[in-house]
């Protein structure tokens, strides 16, 4: 299991496209998911959880999830991700808290939901107030529809967690196995085990790893240049963050930033 953090520099982030799977990672963002064609399946923690149209899911900040798509045929959804800033008065009970059961069923979802989030997809990107506006609604008649619990009922502390954890939250910076191993309090002998054994790689092949999948989020859902995702992604200089990019996906950043770009528009 591998996991990536993003670090939304967006204040919301909404879109609606295909279905795909999602490899488990973290943010710091609130991520809601409305089905609107199809299926999903939500994973939180070790939790799977089967979503069908008009069912809505919520991930709160800095909960580990992933997504995978099991049936066949047509498979949409809308995405809605938006930083801790534009959620207002429900910022502080989501740092502690989560939904036991992250997901409201289409039956239980007032109308009003579903008018507001397309409503979210049809804003200006320059009318950022509007589309906060528009997301408080949808917070006010859903939240109290979630049992929330704390937030430490649906992650982790042991090791495994702690790593994957620290590699998400300090990927940016330029950092070394010793300084982690230190931080973490276990020998950088323990750490090297760690990544061989559980997750198949070195630390260097791993942080690399998580400043890629940063990487490919911000070319799918930004319009940002590649040199500015490339060096906000932690790599030095886009030269070598072209040159791994290559190595892992085949084709260059620019060219998977158009295949995506096509894929949503399909």
């Amino acid at each position: 299991m591998q996991l990536k953090y993003v670090d939304t520099k967006e204040e919301i982030i909404a879109i609606n496209r295909k279905s795909k799977h999602i490899e488990p990672h973290l943010h710091n963002a609130l991520e809601i998911v409305c089905v609107t064609s199809g299926a999903l399946e939500l994973g939180v923690g070790q939790e799977l959880y089967h979503m069908e149209k008009g069912d809505i899911g919520f991930v709160f900040p800095d909960v580990i999830h992933h997504y995978q798509v099991l049936t066949p045929g047509v498979n949409k959804a809308t995405y809605l991700i938006a930083s801790p800033f534009t959620i207002a008065k429900f910022a502080d009970i989501m740092q502690s808290m989560a939904p036991e059961y992250p997901i409201i069923k289409a039956e239980k979802v007032e109308p009003e939901v579903y008018r507001v989030i397309n409503a979210i997809l049809e804003t200006e990107q320059s009318d950022i107030t509007v589309a906060q506006a528009y997301l408080q609604i949808v917070l006010a008649r859903c939240v109290g529809k979630l049992n929330l619990v704390e937030k430490s009922n649906v992650g982790s502390n042991d090791l495994i967690y702690q790593t994957v954890s620290y590699i998400s939250a300090n990927f940016k910076k330029k950092i070394s196995l010793e300084e982690m191993a230190k931080d973490l309090g276990v020998s950088k002998y323990v750490l090297s085990r760690l990544f061989s054994k559980t997750f198949h790689r070195n630390f260097n092949q791993y942080l690399n790893d998580a400043r890629l999948n940063y990487a490919c989020h911000r070319l799918e859902n930004t319009s940002d240049s590649i040199t500015n995702i490339c060096l906000d992604s932690g790599f030095e200089s886009q030269r070598t963050f072209n040159r791994v990019f290559k190595e892992r996906y085949k084709i260059s950043p620019s060219d998977y930033r158009s295949t995506c770009v096509k894929e949503m528009l399909s």
